[in-house]
């Protein structure tokens, strides 16, 4: 996101505070809906995200649309689309990281949405043929929601099923690890905690584990919840995934490298 989208969505997650317990799973829906409708329809998303046009104006076509919507929600989108965005689909992806992040902060404490969204992604990535068919551009989207829900029926919380069938259903060019990388990342966030995705060869000691975890709390001054993934084909060392921010340290990345600088 550009600047103006950043400080934008840092106003929604402030009005989102702001609402406390009003904010609730319907409350989300009725964001990813707002989403998916202004994706859906370039006129409404080009005047919703303009620049120039007049925020109380923006404000009024909001009332307009989204009139039969809860009042949390509506307070929401009043906030988002009263911020300048850095383009039309900024806005949209605000409006769901909103949605997001209205599920985190009103689930209930026995649901962990950041364990759920990680295995679902590890099942996932285990298996090509489903990555496949949640992933196709060809597949509708009703088809691949269905998919899911039969996957996670009994297994997943209401709260991360709702995430997950807005991001699946609705990806915008987005692979499945990426989306679930999005999605728990928010929600661990949203919790005041960050999530490291650390690839091995082996499984880590348990000493080494808490080494990690501790050096990483202290490099990112806040809790790190260290997630591990077993790969043989990095050989060796370990890559880790924090946000945006990838550092490979494995084996197979500097055999890689070696490759090329000998191919010079």
């Amino acid at each position: 996101m550009g600047s103006a989208s950043r400080q934008a969505l840092a106003s929604a997650k402030a009005e989102l505070s702001a609402l406390g317990g009003q904010a609730s799973l319907d409350t989300a829906q009725q964001l990813f809906e707002a989403a998916r409708v202004i994706d859906g329809q370039a006129q409404l998303r080009s005047a919703l995200a303009d620049p120039s046009a007049e925020a109380d104006l923006k404000r009024a076509l909001v009332a307009r649309v989204f009139g039969p919507f809860g009042e949390p929600a509506k307070r929401l989108l009043t906030v988002v689309v009263g911020h300048r965005w850095s383009s039309p689909s900024d806005l949209v992806a605000g409006i769901e990281e909103v949605g997001v992040r209205a599920i985190a902060a009103s689930a209930p404490e026995c649901v962990s949405l950041e364990t759920e969204l990680q295995a679902f992604g590890a099942v996932v990535a285990s298996d090509a043929q489903l990555e496949l068919a949640l992933g196709s551009k060809l597949a509708a989207a009703d088809s691949k929601v269905a998919l899911v829900q039969r996957l996670l029926e009994g297994k997943a919380s209401a709260e991360t099923l709702a995430i997950l069938r807005q991001l699946i259903a609705h990806p915008r060019g987005r692979r499945i690890p990426e989306l679930v990388r999005f999605a728990a990342g928010v929600v661990a966030d949203q919790g005041g905690f960050t999530i490291a995705t650390v690839s091995v060869a082996a499984p880590l000691a348990p000493g080494q584990l808490d080494r990690l975890r501790s050096a990483l709390s202290r490099q990112y001054s806040r809790p790190v919840s260290v997630n591990v993934l077993i790969d043989p084909s990095l050989l060796g060392g370990m890559r880790l995934h924090v946000g945006d921010e990838v550092i490979d340290g494995t084996v197979s990345a500097r055999l890689s490298d070696l490759k090329l600088q000998l191919a010079s």
